[in-house]
């Protein structure tokens, strides 16, 4: 099922220039994976901290696309300089993880969106990323199928922000936000645990 990951390798394109630059200078892809993921902290901290304010919500947007940047760079200096690691690879996992749970979980201080539905997507989103690593397991490698892979859920977050850092989220419609998403992301587990099922069987 297609995806927005679809649009990555002309977003790397565009990075191309930028990552031999880093390379050069002996920027690592490991660096730049602990880079993304502390960043995500501190704006999801940030939020956190502030739940009075919700002028602190238009960060969310500005990280994803920063994170999804950042993210790309530390692949393509994994493959394309000859970075790639055991390490690297339990960090690009593991930080994943971190900075969704970052940048989620902070919507639960707003009560409009209802703490259990943003803790389930949180959850769900978490679920998704371990059966898209467990495609290594079965067989068929790292597997980023959709609806709702990480770039979907990043461009979907962000609206989200958006849209409640100006006010304009209608309170009949603010609790069902993250249950939604918290599905999408369960089908995204399900059709990942079932291409690697599929493929395992083949």
């Amino acid at each position: 099922m297609p995806t927005l990951y679809a649009l990555k390798p002309a977003f790397q394109d565009r990075l191309r220039p930028l990552v031999g630059k880093l390379a050069a200078m002996g920027v690592t892809a490991n660096t730049i994976t602990i880079l993304a993921a502390l960043l995500s902290v501190a704006a999801g901290t940030a939020i956190a901290a502030l739940p009075a304010w919700r002028a602190p919500l238009f960060l969310i947007p500005i990280v994803l696309f920063a994170r999804m940047a950042l993210n790309a760079i530390d692949g393509m200096l994994a493959r394309e300089h000859g970075q790639a690691s055991t390490l690297g690879m339990y960090l690009n996992e593991i930080c994943d993880v971190v900075s969704d749970l970052a940048l989620i979980l902070p919507f639960a201080a707003f009560a409009q969106f209802g703490a259990r539905g943003v803790v389930a997507f949180a959850i769900a989103a978490a679920l998704t990323e371990f059966a898209g690593v467990l495609g290594i397991a079965a067989g068929i490698g790292r597997n980023y199928a959709g609806p709702f892979g990480k770039s979907d859920r990043a461009l979907a977050l962000g609206v989200v922000a958006v849209l409640a850092a100006a006010g304009f989220w209608p309170a009949a419609i603010a609790p069902f936000v993250f249950p939604a998403m918290a599905t999408l992301s369960l089908l995204t587990a399900i059709n990942r645990i079932r291409a690697g099922l599929i493929g395992s069987a083949g």
